[in-house]
């Protein structure tokens, strides 16, 4: 009986710090990717709005990050409202952005003279709120970092995107630290798929979720975005992909 009455207690100081704080009673909501085998991971059954989510490119585009970059492109080009993208590096290729659904009139560029201004600035937009989502590429991410932001993301009900690029490969280890994000996934690039003529087929990625709150990590061979943001289950996923799997988890 003592224990329920101290559960009882503890119960209604929460729901008042959340009531003060503003946080309270804000419903879940997720962005499907429509593809049955990677939702059927995540809880929710997709990537949770009012979350921070981490991304870093896997093999050689951990430095580049361009697929990773594409394919936060492609998960923010399918959210509503307008996507500001902050960074430090201007190095971003827009065009490339709206071939995967993410269209420059979108986007609000917000380009720091230094890489820690990159997160103050994520942060910011992310307490604005009415944003679809809020993407910024940095080096570091560290946990009191990242608690800020997805404490920012989960007031305002915003996507925080954070894609991890390093300057040189040998940073990449970083990548295994712990921070507060919601989901954490690595994206390598994959030989395209395979036309029954020559030519350059649709580009293909290894996308690893490391990790996911109140959930299971898994990788999947997919097709890159399309011109909508959306992803496939590469049809060749089972064709001599499990060989490049393997070499890649080694590197």
């Amino acid at each position: 009986m003592a224990q329920a009455s101290a559960n009882r207690i503890i119960s209604d100081l929460r729901e008042r710090i959340q009531h003060l704080e503003g946080t309270a009673a804000r419903p879940k909501t997720v962005l499907p990717f429509g593809v049955a085998d990677i939702d059927a991971r995540l809880p929710g059954g997709g990537l949770a709005h009012g979350a921070l989510h981490e991304f870093a490119g896997g093999g050689a585009g951990a430095v580049d990050g361009a697929a990773a970059a594409l394919f936060v492109a492609g998960i923010a080009a399918r959210t509503k409202g307008k996507v500001v993208w902050c960074l430090a590096r201007p190095d971003l290729f827009a065009p490339a952005l709206a071939q995967v659904g993410l269209h420059p009139d979108r986007v609000i560029y917000v380009e720091a003279i230094r890489e820690e201004y990159v997160l103050e600035a994520c942060e910011e937009a992310l307490r604005f709120g009415g944003l679809g989502a809020v993407v910024a590429e940095t080096v570091r991410l560290p946990m009191v970092t990242s608690r800020r932001l997805q404490l920012a993301a989960e007031g305002s009900g915003t996507m925080g995107l954070v894609i991890r690029r390093w300057r040189r490969p040998t940073e990449a280890g970083d990548f295994g630290h712990p921070t507060a994000a919601t989901s954490r996934w690595r994206i390598s690039v994959l030989p395209s798929d395979p036309l029954p003529v020559p030519g350059v087929g649709r580009a293909r990625w290894l996308a690893e979720l490391i990790r996911i709150k109140a959930g299971e990590s898994a990788d999947f061979v997919i097709g890159a975005c399309d011109g909508q943001g959306r992803i496939s289950i590469s049809s060749d996923a089972a064709d001599g992909s499990s060989q490049t799997r393997r070499s890649l988890h080694s590197g």
